[in-house]
């Protein structure tokens, strides 16, 4: 038996600190004092199960947060050229979205009858009106500019989605790389409206057969292109499983937020970032 355990408890080592009076603490370095404080139910009697409903979403938010840092700081890369580097911050993203796809499965235990005991506090108060969403949505190319007007009594979020909406998207900044590096990418896809919603545009589709057909001379890439068509196929997958939960929940409800419910969620399955990505896939081998 190790001579640190003894009638199962663990001797506390000599050089453990445990004078934190001038020191940085856990509780102090992440801010638990605040951040464990920022539970706050509005039922009552309070009910059980709303916790998990508010740390749910409040989770989702901070992962929303770090993807943003990482999609802002993959996109800078791209504009320096350094396709490794962004690499790195995709690869983190695709980890988070895992994440968070996996999370809704502690949501689903909410069953309808408990869903049902809090809903109406939340009067309007809906995901749809996630800016961090929108901005991770944006980021990717899926831009909406009437979404706007959802965020326009907040300064700060209507900021944050209007600066997303603004600027170059990841696909965007992945093509001016292509063209850079020498790939015939078409002049008016580099001089395109950036506000505007990324539409399937079939000249590209040549240019991504060109460096699928060539993966030696081509293979960074190469890489970055399957990278992207993992980051959509995850972000289908966390759209899927947000449906099926509130399927699951509320059934076919109408959305606090306003909006059909499932109907609408479900629309949002035929919304795409990367279309030639897929679409190189029928002319490969073909």
């Amino acid at each position: 038996m190790d001579e640190g355990v003894e009638r199962n408890t663990r001797t506390i080592e000599d050089t453990v600190i445990t004078d934190f009076e001038d020191r940085m603490t856990y509780s102090g370095y992440l801010q638990l004092g605040t951040l464990l404080d920022a539970q706050h139910p509005l039922s009552s009697p309070e009910h059980h199960d709303e916790l998990l409903f508010i740390i749910q979403h409040q989770t989702t938010e901070l992962w929303l947060k770090l993807i943003l840092h990482e999609l802002g700081a993959a996109c800078a890369h791209l504009r320096a050229d350094e396709l490794g580097h962004a690499l790195k911050c995709i690869a983190r993203v695709k980890h988070i979205q895992k994440t968070t796809t996996d999370q809704w499965s502690v949501l689903a235990t909410l069953t309808p009858t408990e869903y049902a005991q809090f809903r109406g506090i939340l009067g309007n108060a809906s995901g749809f009106q996630s800016a961090q969403y929108r901005a991770v949505e944006f980021t990717l190319g899926n831009k909406h500019a009437g979404m706007l007007r959802v965020f326009e009594s907040d300064p700060e979020n209507l900021a944050l989605v209007q600066a997303a909406l603004e600027a170059p998207s990841l696909y965007d900044e992945f093509l001016r790389l292509l063209a850079r590096a020498g790939h015939p990418v078409p002049a008016d896809v580099l001089a395109r409206d950036v506000t505007k919603a990324w539409e399937f545009t079939p000249e590209l589709v040549p240019v991504f057969a060109a460096i699928y057909a060539d993966t030696d001379a081509h293979w960074a890439e190469y890489e970055t292109c399957e990278e992207l068509v993992d980051l959509e196929d995850n972000f289908q997958l966390w759209r899927f499983r947000h449906l099926k939960t509130v399927e699951r929940i509320i059934g076919y409800k109408r959305g606090t937020g306003g909006s059909s419910g499932v109907s609408f969620l479900k629309r949002a399955l035929d919304l795409t970032f990367f279309p030639e990505l897929y679409a190189v896939r029928t002319e490969i081998g073909g």
